[in-house]
């Protein structure tokens, strides 16, 4: 099975020292995120993220089907990750790695589990027919950080994403096309962003955003999850060195100012397409706060 190629003795000595003076090699501070790059596609749903060298692409899709037996009244959402060899060399095709299994189960308790999307607004008819939304992450360049990346990815395309109204006449569902009515946004409770953070030096030294050589000379890591208010999802400690209540509290406290961060980069991206998007005309006179 191919594996990523681990950094040499010097490599890892010379990464090691420099974090003891508080050094990362990219320049960085410990607590800082590298450059996030976020742009959508020309069809609502598609988000394309950038986190320094790490390429992610997301993609929403929806179909109409039937519900599960037991939730007669939620729709159906998945989130899917794949991961290619043109991304690393390190990832088969047609072979689940465990990195795969992994983010996939990261990415549904941070976005599925936690409700960030509302499943009841889903359903059609209750018990016959549903929204079934899949959210696909594309793995374009594997350069560290994978989780962060592809939750921003999925969560900006979430919110980017437009689902065709319908009209339901008895038992019947009718499917609007674009043409015919404006599709509608889904509806989102609360917008979970995950945070990863590497630990070293027994757990005392925390840096945020590790890139592939920092995440393979580590020695632990902690992932939290959040939204903008403060609530925490999930944290996550896999494996690795034990790490202090004190420093796991640390880690929660650093996160969740890290995504008030995130969260408005999304939110100053999804605001500039809209801008793009807004072609004015009878639209923009039929607004209530159009000038006077």
């Amino acid at each position: 099975m191919p594996r990523e190629a681990e950094p040499s003795i010097n490599e890892r000595a010379f990464i090691l020292e420099a974090l003891r003076e508080n050094i990362r090699l990219d320049g960085r501070a410990l607590d800082a995120f590298r450059n996030i790059e976020l742009s959508f596609g020309d069809e609502y749903g598609v988000a394309d993220v950038q986190l320094g060298d790490t390429r992610i692409l997301a993609r929403i899709s929806a179909t109409v089907t039937a519900p599960f037996p037991d939730r007669k009244f939620d729709g159906i959402f998945t989130v899917t990750t794949e991961l290619s060899p043109m991304a690393s060399p390190a990832f088969e095709v047609g072979r689940q790695t465990e990195t795969e299994t992994l983010l996939s189960r990261l990415l549904e308790v941070a976005l599925r589990r936690s409700s960030a999307l509302s499943t009841e607004s889903l359903c059609l008819l209750a018990g016959q027919k549903v929204w079934s939304l899949t959210a696909t992450c594309h793995v374009l360049s594997h350069c560290g950080n994978l989780l962060d990346a592809c939750n921003i990815a999925v969560l900006a395309a979430l919110q980017h994403y437009r689902i065709p109204d319908v009209t339901v006449k008895g038992e019947e569902v009718i499917v609007h096309s674009i043409e015919e009515r404006n599709p509608v946004p889904l509806a989102m409770l609360h917008h979970p962003i995950c945070v990863t953070m590497a630990l070293f030096e027994g757990g005392e030294k925390v840096i945020v955003d590790a890139t592939v050589r920092e995440q393979q000379c580590c020695e632990g890591e902690v992932i939290v999850t959040a939204n903008k208010y403060g609530e925490v999802v999930q944290i996550a400690k896999l494996g690795g060195v034990a790490a202090d209540a004190l420093v796991l509290l640390n880690c929660v406290d650093l996160a969740v100012a890290k995504v008030k961060e995130l969260d408005a980069v999304i939110s100053k991206a999804l605001e500039k397409d809209a801008r793009a998007r807004d072609v004015g005309g009878l639209v923009a006179e039929l607004r209530a706060e159009n000038e006077r």
